[in-house]
């Protein structure tokens, strides 16, 4: 049931309701709009504590400027909730990140109001200078660009190189740095040390009672913005001559800091900037889950909280005591008792300790583990650095967000045959997170890499028998790939094995077919042999643990024997493991039909795992339909009338 607006929001439908309102109600619409997001987000899980914490800014944009054909972009969109429930999206609010509903994040194909899509971070004052030097190529003069970025996105290199670019375009483009002081974790790293000095620092403060002064606190300066440039500068000059100031350095005008929460201050304050030329930076100072109080005293927590009692804040765990572990906390405890062992391990994580379970051994070993920021380029050679020096790092990085490292795994790590262990979690579909965040290409794209060593689990003791066995690996780089969800056993800290690299192994035998799969998928074949057993089909199933160096003993033994096989994976179907399975098969002329499931070649949108498996063909329904699909359709009779050919589904 989706909760219904009340007050000013119900009647509230675009940005142009919006603008009708007296400036005085502003505060009053901020406040119905947060509780709104608790009430809806509280019951239908989404990224809480970020969207929370821009209300008043996104109420005072929409508000000053005339979105959609002023843009607004959104850095790490999940900051964009109040933004969506403004712009004709507040009735099915409620269907955010559930199947066939609205996405989580800015989505240009969602409405016209999302200038540009933003799941990962980093991407916005980048994407807002190309549309800002477009219009004006164009002739479009009067339109305005707005990036809005913050969650800790500063520290990641490509905002870096777009300010770099910004500062010299004369682009009329409005950098505004949502600066909270938290990704997902607290922020890391020099970029963030300078900004609280910012925030703490007496001159600074000066400076920002001036910037109020000039442009908010009175309106007679509003039709001449350029003696407010001049005398800002002046004020700039005096006041912190002796600090330098990084984005000022980047030639763009700086003001602030200023308080997010102060709705009719930050319009007064956008309206004035709008009239001055050139691109500029509003240092906003917010509090990521601000007025619910749960989110801001534990603001990891209610990053993402799940399903959670608005009243008292309590998360509502679905999870019963009996409930297996996730891959990530098998992987956090097990870096743990591998680094007690070995003092060469050290981990290493692009903002995301928690969400990869590396809290673990910060607690014990602080020392060995590196939290680099939203930085994936800088984690992948840093940990380069670390192999070369005679550790043995283990870097941690999403699957979505390992690919914007690709250049560097090549260049800085495989091409120098460096033994950097790379742990890819959410490796596959990853459910509500969508399109953007699917880590569905991972097989395909490390697949064409020389060298490289690609695994994948079937389950939790495999991925501790893999992480034991990769530090023992010295002859180059070696993945290993875990999807976001539960492992298979309760009981999973047992002795370590070591695993031997390249080689799959049999689960079942059977003579009718044969299944190949990798990774967690392998667990939705065993759900459905006794129900093929029941059907007097005889399957065989064979897990291939590895990618690369694939065994080739292994498939020499399968088409051999069998003419019928089944490749499951989850990931792209394009290069993954049913693309490897079917070369091999050409290489050695053997004669089989192959059908292969997997993540097809569309991006695929959010919902649940369970969901999208489904729609994708290679849940454990759709294995087992495709087992009797192949059976019945494709007799030896009949494959011998085929002349040899071979069916492929894609």
């Amino acid at each position: 049931m989706a909760t219904q607006a009340s007050g000013l929001l119900s009647n509230i439908n675009y940005p142009g309701d919006l603008r009708l309102l007296s400036e005085d109600k502003l505060p009053q619409l901020c406040d119905e709009l947060r509780q709104f997001i608790i009430d809806i987000v509280s019951s239908s899980p989404g990224h809480l504590g970020a969207s929370l914490g821009v209300v008043e800014l996104s109420v005072a944009l929409h508000y000053i400027y005339n979105t959609p054909y002023d843009r607004l972009i959104w850095d790490v969109g999940h900051q964009a909730y109040a933004h969506k429930i403004l712009t004709g999206r507040r009735d099915i609010f409620h269907t955010h990140r559930k199947y066939k509903g609205i996405s989580g994040f800015p989505c240009m194909s969602e409405s016209e109001y999302d200038a540009f899509g933003t799941g990962h971070s980093s991407t916005s004052i980048s994407a807002a200078l190309g549309m800002a030097i477009a219009a004006g190529l164009q002739n479009d003069h009067n339109r305005h660009h707005v990036a809005i970025i913050g969650d800790g996105s500063m520290t990641g290199g490509m905002a870096l190189e777009a300010l770099n670019n910004t500062g010299v375009s004369k682009s009329n483009v409005l950098v505004i740095l949502n600066d909270n002081g938290i990704a997902i974790d607290q922020n890391v790293g020099a970029i963030k040390e300078y900004l609280t000095n910012i925030v703490t620092s007496r001159a600074y403060n000066r400076f920002r009672d001036k910037v109020w002064n000039l442009l908010g606190g009175n309106t007679k300066y509003g039709g001449n913005s350029r003696a407010i440039v001049k005398q800002i500068g002046n004020a700039f000059k005096t006041t912190i001559f002796r600090e330098s100031n990084l984005f000022e350095a980047f030639n763009m005008r700086y003001f602030g800091p200023v308080d997010g929460h102060d709705v009719i201050r930050l319009t007064h304050l956008l309206r004035d900037l709008k009239n001055i030329p050139g691109p500029k930076l509003l240092h906003v100072i917010t509090v990521k889950g601000k007025g619910y109080v749960h989110a801001e005293k534990d603001q990891i927590t209610f990053h993402a909280p799940g399903q959670f009692d608005r009243n008292t804040g309590e998360i509502i765990e679905k999870q019963c005591p009996s409930q297996p572990p996730k891959y990530q906390e098998v992987f956090g405890k097990t870096i743990l008792e591998l680094a007690e062992m070995n003092p060469k391990i050290v981990g290493i994580t692009p903002a995301m300790p928690t969400g990869c379970s590396l809290t673990y051994m910060i607690d014990k070993m602080p020392h060995r583990v590196f939290d680099v920021g939203i930085a994936e380029q800088h984690a992948v050679t840093f940990s380069a650095g670390m192999a070369a020096a005679g550790l043995t790092p283990f870097c941690n990085i999403y699957s979505s967000f390992m690919q914007r490292a690709y250049d560097q795994v090549i260049h800085d790590v495989a091409l120098q045959q460096l033994p950097v262990i790379f742990c890819l979690d959410r490796g596959g579909l990853v459910g509500e997170d969508g399109a953007t965040h699917h880590g569905a290409y991972d097989l395909a794209y490390f697949r064409a890499i020389p060298g490289l060593t690609i695994a994948a689990p079937m389950n939790e003791q495999e991925l501790r028998n893999m992480m034991y066995t990769a530090q023992y690996n010295p002859q180059g780089p070696l993945v290993i790939r875990y999807p976001k969800g539960r492992v298979v056993e309760t009981d999973w800290q047992k002795p370590f094995k070591l695993v031997e690299i390249g080689k799959g192994r049999q689960i079942c035998e059977g003579n009718d077919l044969a299944i190949i799969t990798i990774g967690h998928v392998g667990n939705f074949v065993n759900s459905i042999r006794q129900q093929l057993e029941a059907d007097e089909i005889s399957m065989a199933h064979f897990d291939i643990r590895f990618l690369k160096p694939i065994d080739e003993e292994l498939l020499h033994k399968v088409f051999k024997k069998f003419n019928k096989v089944i490749t499951v994976e989850d990931g792209t179907l394009l290069g993954g493991l049913g693309s490897a399975v079917l070369e091999f098969m050409n290489q050695h002329r053997y004669h089989a039909t192959v059908s292969c499931l997997g993540i097809p070649d569309r991006f695929i949108g959010q919902g649940t795992n369970e969901e999208l498996h489904h729609e994708c063909g290679f849940d454990p329904e759709g294995i087992y339909l495709e087992v009797k699909q192949l059976m019945r359709v494709l007799t030896d009779k009949e494959l011998n009338q085929a002349d040899g050919s071979i069916f492929i589904k894609l």
